[in-house]
């Protein structure tokens, strides 16, 4: 709700505001669990894309929130969570 305020408040001075909303995504401090075969598959059975996150997928959002592309998109919180919220 956070976001979707301030894109009401801030959409008239033409600033953007959006979120990334990512899923379990593989990190150096993380690892050592999803090289745990068990760990990860519990995990990406849940998944459909059946995969965990990289640090590039996040990356990739945020560097199309910046660019013009989304010029025209506000108040949005982007999943980037292979398509786990889908299944919910």
């Amino acid at each position: 709700m956070y976001t979707r305020q301030l894109a009401c408040e801030w959409g008239k001075y033409g600033i953007t505001c959006n979120a990334i909303a990512p899923t379990f995504v593989r990190t150096p401090m993380n690892a050592f669990q999803l090289d745990d075969p068990q760990f990860y598959q519990t995990l990406t059975k849940r998944i459909p894309l059946g995969r965990i996150g990289q640090e590039e997928d996040i990356a990739a959002a945020a560097l199309f929130l910046c660019s013009d592309a989304s010029s025209f998109v506000t108040g949005q919180i982007l999943g980037v969570d292979g398509g786990l919220t889908a299944m919910q």
